[in-house]
């Protein structure tokens, strides 16, 4: 039975995981006033209770191993963080490109960003709600990959979601992901999205992957592809500046979206 002390830190503990989704052993240390040989037990008895999941130096929500959140859900996690990711990412398209944008929360206020003042680009999507959401868009046109239906993403995925991708010469892909980590590269928790991102990046002339602060140095189950496969990570300002000098060092070119 933990103390008093320690059943406090856990509280602590649960609801910055809850509020960052993420935790780090020496921030939780230097916060509490404690050893992180102390924190790591704490991490490792609230993992037992299946309250979290521990990760090397931190842990994160013992959802992120289980299972996969509703859009909807989703997009209210970092909220502020991916507004400010999509702004810049969207700053990246000029007229007459042919863009692939990937489905998930941060791509979808990529879509939104896009400037009203964009002409003759193509938008190729396997997101639903953001061929939705671009289809007032004057200077737009949307095409949508087929396949079949992933409700909790509102995603297509294969059977037949890759047949349009292998025609396709984008000038830009823009990727999402659960994990961004030196060695294991780019992962995702679902593995059918998972091929689909694949086959996007290979449509697509060059790749920028689109990952908020706490999916960096992460690893989920389905590989979609190394480091080298992308020209750009877009990430926020919350990222850690080791984790940042980890990609770099891995080959990875690595920009923070400004604060919103």
């Amino acid at each position: 039975m933990p103390s008093l002390e320690a059943t406090l830190r856990h509280q602590e503990i649960l609801k910055t995981l809850h509020q960052e989704g993420r935790v780090e052993v020496g921030a939780l240390a230097r916060r509490f006033g404690v050893s992180a040989v102390t924190v790591r037990a704490d991490l490792e008895y609230l993992e037992r209770q299946g309250l979290l999941r521990r990760t090397r130096g931190g842990a994160v929500p013992a959802e992120a191993k289980r299972f996969e959140l509703p859009l909807e859900e989703t997009r209210q996690v970092h909220a502020r963080e991916k507004e400010s990711i999509g702004r810049y990412a969207a700053g990246l398209v000029r007229d007459g490109e042919t863009l692939i944008l990937d489905v998930g929360s941060t791509t979808t206020e990529l879509a939104r960003a896009l400037p009203m003042h964009l002409k003759n680009v193509v938008v190729i999507t396997s997101a639903l709600n953001i061929a939705l959401l671009l289809e007032a868009h004057p200077g737009l046109t949307v095409i949508v990959t087929g396949g079949t239906l992933r409700p909790l993403q509102h995603s297509l995925v294969n059977p037949y979601g890759t047949l349009l991708l292998r025609e396709i010469n984008a000038d830009k892909a823009f990727i999402g992901c659960n994990g961004v980590h030196p060695e294991k590269g780019f992962t995702n928790t679902n593995l059918q999205e998972a091929e689909i991102k694949r086959a996007m990046m290979e449509a697509a002339r060059e790749t920028v992957v689109l990952a908020d602060h706490s999916k960096l140095m992460q690893v989920a189950a389905a590989r979609i592809a190394p480091l080298r496969a992308a020209r750009l990570l877009i990430t926020d300002h919350k990222a850690k500046a080791e984790d940042l000098a980890r990609l770099r060092e891995g080959g990875l070119e690595v920009v923070m979206a400004p604060r919103g």
